[in-house]
């Protein structure tokens, strides 16, 4: 929308080279409504003249190019990230100073500093947002949260007897990744149903090479064999190429090729061969039947759909890979209300495949104002072309319809659990005198065995339930706890984490109302925590109270859980300094959310340390040799067998080894010459 000249304010100046009427040309910010401004507490006239200051002054040298920006707060916080055809017209939108939403406005005055990067194309410009918007979480901008990674299912290639298996994280191992699955339940039940179809081995190379006889897969006939050639490699080879042919989409084919195979075994009177056949095309219908919704028409295919009730925005992402659905996540990203759900969907579709490979087609619920923008820069990122669309008609407008109506219930029980949460949240403030109702909830656990392998667990609690990416894991690390010291591993445990956590916030001490010098979205997690839980009695939480004070923080409250006689739920004992110990009654919902929080800090703590029990269980001794890395650690135990053996090696016999040079079979026989230190 333009304006005439004199409804520009008199402080703004427009660049010589620019008016008015070309500024508006790339339009209005998102959530421009073209309103008059309604100032609120943090955009005041004064605050958001200095703030369109800050955007005129850099608007001056701003090059008329792709680009995007990001608007900092006087702390270097960023609070947008934007993308642009041109910076100087985008830009120049934010400097008119009237005519912007209450959060444009908010945003415009809280911006201190602004920086850029100019790119050759506006779909750089995209896939640059959409990083940086992952990296710094800007306040202003919708956030994708809970963002774990999707496991897939490989086929390695980097084995003369290729591999079968679940994988999850980046993808540094060579071979053939299919998916991705919702959950890590889907591959499994795939996986399982893979291995009586093509009868692929899901072994570790190491207990690969080690195999003298098959093992209890090829028995019941879930694996071909390899490692002891049942199967030889050609014929596995065959097996690989249908698991792919099949996982690729040419289900149809694969099928054919093991009825012909299937019925040319019964002419021969080949019954037993023809039975085997049976059984892996009776697996591959049971890996189809097992999908809920199974698309006719659509081969390959994400479908996003995106519902908004009372604020707040749910997102289903159902996947549909070779013809199946290979399940559904919802998510709920963190963004203002006043900004269109499309626009939410888009910023939401461009963090979402940032560092994924998208599908051939995408299929969304609402229409994006630059869906051609948007899919080319997807079609950049995939590097083959990607179709984006929002059907109107047909099989795939059902698929969206059901994704729609998942991303609605899914919204509904989310609402709902947020209400119970907080009513339980108010309840605990209530029986614990709280000043206020708590948003952070931590507890603190230990865990460990006579002393060994000790570790210390952090879980976190607020309006949402359980808050898993903020949890902590703490190693016991200090030499002068003796074993067993239950009260100085609390002591450890808890100053590390307010140590650090004074560090990051840049104070001495928590502000008296922790968070006040930090606004945040009323669903983000805070960083201080408004209550501390100690699963432990009086001896615990004095221990927990004399490192709070020593750090100088003295309003967090502190609250040590005891456990009943004979440990029995429900008969806890609350200590809390100041007051005398006291029990709630047996049907308190307070008391029944402390279990709830200590349990789930119990199982953190004990999890964390079987891990690491585990991991020490397995290690070698070759892992503490300098210059042995897993190449070389690998190729010494092909040789050799075990590590006692290497042990007992020459040197002229380490020598000898594949792959291990001179200076390293000296590292390693000096190594256990001297006792292994």
């Amino acid at each position: 929308m333009s304006r005439k000249p004199s409804d520009i304010p008199p402080e703004i100046d427009l660049p010589d080279d620019m008016d008015l009427a070309e500024a508006g040309d790339e339009g209005v910010e998102e959530g421009d409504s073209g309103v008059e401004l309604d100032f609120e507490a943090d955009a005041t006239p004064l605050r958001l003249k200095a703030g369109v200051e800050v955007i005129q002054k850099a608007l001056r040298t701003l090059p008329n190019v792709p680009g995007v920006y990001r608007m900092i707060d006087d702390t270097g916080a960023v609070l947008y990230v934007g993308k642009a055809k041109s910076l100087k017209k985008r830009v120049a939108n934010y400097a008119r100073g009237v005519g912007h939403t209450s959060r444009i406005a908010r945003m415009i005055a809280e911006t201190a500093s602004m920086e850029f990067v100019t790119t050759e194309t506006e779909t750089e410009a995209l896939l640059l947002e959409a990083n940086y918007i992952k990296q710094l979480k800007p306040r202003f901008n919708v956030l994708l949260r809970d963002d774990k990674s999707f496991p897939y299912i490989l086929i390695a290639s980097d084995h003369i007897a290729p591999q079968l298996t679940k994988h999850r994280g980046a993808r540094n191992r060579q071979g053939y990744y299919f998916g991705p699955f919702a959950n890590v339940w889907a591959v499994s039940r795939t996986v399982t149903a893979l291995q009586r179809a093509f009868l692929l081995r899901t072994c570790t190379d190491s207990f690969f090479q080690n195999r003298t006889r098959p093992c209890l897969l090829y028995q019941i006939k879930r694996c071909a064999g390899p490692c002891t050639n049942e199967v030889d490699a050609p014929g596995y080879a065959r097996l690989v190429a249908e698991a792919r042919d099949f996982l690729s989409g040419k289900s149809q084919a694969v099928k054919a090729r093991l009825g012909e195979a299937m019925q040319e075994a019964s002419d021969a009177l080949e019954f037993e061969a023809a039975a085997r056949l049976r059984d892996r095309l009776a697996a591959l219908s049971a890996i189809a039947a097992s999908q809920d919704i199974n698309p006719q028409t659509v081969d390959e295919a994400d479908v996003f759909a995106l519902h908004e009730d009372a604020g707040q925005f749910c997102i289903q992402i159902f996947f549909f890979r070779n013809y199946q659905n290979w399940g559904n996540r919802s998510y709920f990203p963190r963004a203002d209300r006043s900004i269109p759900a499309a626009e939410v969907l888009a910023q939401f579709v461009a963090q979402f495949y940032d560092d994924k490979p998208p599908p051939k087609l995408v299929l969304l619920s609402h229409e994006p104002e630059e869906s051609e923008l948007l899919a080319d820069a997807l079609s950049v990122h995939a590097g083959h072309r990607v179709e984006m669309s929002v059907p109107k008609r047909g099989e795939k407008r059902n698929l969206v319809d059901h994704a729609a109506s998942n991303a609605k219930e899914a919204l509904a029980r989310k609402l709902a659990d947020t209400a119970s949460q907080k009513q339980l949240l108010g309840a605990l403030a209530q029986a614990f005198d709280l000043p206020k109702v708590p948003r952070r909830v931590e507890v603190y656990d230990n865990s460990h065995i006579m002393g060994t392998n000790a570790v210390g667990g952090m879980v976190v609690a607020g309006e949402n339930g359980f808050s898993k990416p903020h949890y902590r894991t703490f190693n016991i690390q200090s030499q002068e706890i003796t074993p067993g010291d239950d009260y100085g591993m609390m002591r450890e445990v808890l100053s590390r984490r307010f140590a650090r956590l004074m560090k990051e916030s840049d104070a001495d001490e928590p502000p008296v109302t922790p968070d006040a010098d930090q606004p945040e979205a009323a669903d983000t997690m805070p960083a201080w925590p408004d209550l501390v839980l100690i699963d432990g009695g009086k001896g615990q939480l004095e221990a927990a109270r004399v490192v709070l004070d020593e750090l100088g923080i003295t309003k967090v409250p502190l609250v040590g859980v005891a456990k009943g006689p004979d440990r029995d739920a429900g008969r806890e004992t609350f200590f809390i300094p100041g007051r005398a110990p006291f029990k709630l009654p047996p049907r308190d919902p307070a008391l029944y959310f402390v279990q709830r929080l200590r349990d789930e800090a119990h199982r953190f703590a004990i999890g964390t340390h079987r891990a690491r029990r585990k991991k020490d269980l397995t290690k070698s001794p070759l892992d503490e040799i300098p210059g042995i890395g897993p190449t070389r650690k690998r190729a010494l135990l092909l040789h050799f067998g075990t590590a006692k053996a290497i042990a007992r090696a020459s040197l002229d016999d380490l020598a000898k080894t594949p792959g291990v040079n001179q200076a390293t079979a000296r590292a390693v026989y000096d190594f256990f010459l001297s006792g292994g230190k």
